[in-house]
């Protein structure tokens, strides 16, 4: 489940554009892709193609949208866990398979695996968090949001 970096060209300059461009939102209306794909010199099922192959190589993982779980009264966790590394594919397979894992990602020392929890309510991350210790063994440490910050992400086109 290990990604390797993207070699420096892997993204030409209309998939920075694209990965800069639909980070300022989406357009809610009947041909949303035809309608961001305009302004980019795309067309709808070019723009849809390139999404397609930006997932393929593993520039974006998802392409959808983003809800901020608790202003809809449930809440988010950073958590982390020390995975022995002949175990590092198994355990992530394990947290992958829940729902309420919104994202994860490899570092390396020795919390190397990191993850969101996006529950419906606040005190469903401890039953979730609980889940995990159960099914792998490993603690699971829980880095609740004391506050928001927004890092925008742009690569140059």
């Amino acid at each position: 489940m290990r990604r390797a970096a993207l070699p420096p060209d892997a993204l030409d300059a209309t998939d920075r554009a694209i990965l800069n461009a639909l980070q300022d939102g989406f357009p809610l209306v009947q041909h949303p892709f035809a309608e961001a794909a305009r302004p980019l010199g795309l067309t709808e099922d070019e723009l849809i193609a390139r999404l397609r192959g930006l997932r393929e190589i593993g520039a974006i993982t998802r392409f959808g949208p983003f809800f901020d779980a608790e202003a809809m009264g449930g809440a988010f966790c950073l958590c982390a866990m020390a995975v022995p590394e002949d175990r590092f594919d198994a355990v992530v397979t394990l947290v992958n398979a829940h729902a309420e894992v919104a994202h994860n990602y490899e570092r390396r020392h020795r919390l190397n695996l990191w993850f969101v929890l996006a529950t419906e309510r606040a005190e469903a991350i401890e039953t979730v968090a609980q889940a995990i210790e159960a099914e792998t063994g490993l603690a699971v440490l829980r880095f609740p949001k004391l506050r928001e910050f927004f890092i925008g992400f742009r690569v140059q086109a």
